[in-house]
């Protein structure tokens, strides 16, 4: 099933992505840097430590994985044809 959503214009989500993000919570010093680099608002503070929230809006840009500075966030791009999907490639 195909979804889109207002805010972000041009772009659908294909289901069937799975749980392509994952937080160790042993890692996790709750620094927040995942929370305010993604764009799509898929993940919130619990206790002090990341959790992800819901990957529906995913863009799958990786950046939380990247800012992470303890190496909690582990990322693996969703199976191909489901997840992010843009009209601008």
């Amino acid at each position: 099933m195909v979804k889109t959503f207002k805010e972000f214009p041009g772009v659908e989500w294909v289901e069937g992505a799975g749980d392509f993000i994952k937080i160790d919570e042993e890692k996790c010093i709750g620094c927040m840097n995942c929370v305010k680099v993604c764009l799509a608002g898929c993940f919130e503070m619990v206790e002090k430590k990341a959790k992800i929230k819901s990957l529906e809006k995913c863009m799958e840009c990786a950046s939380c994985w990247y800012v992470c500075q303890e190496g909690a966030i582990n990322f693996s791009w969703p199976l191909g044809g489901t997840g992010f999907k843009s009209d601008w490639g």
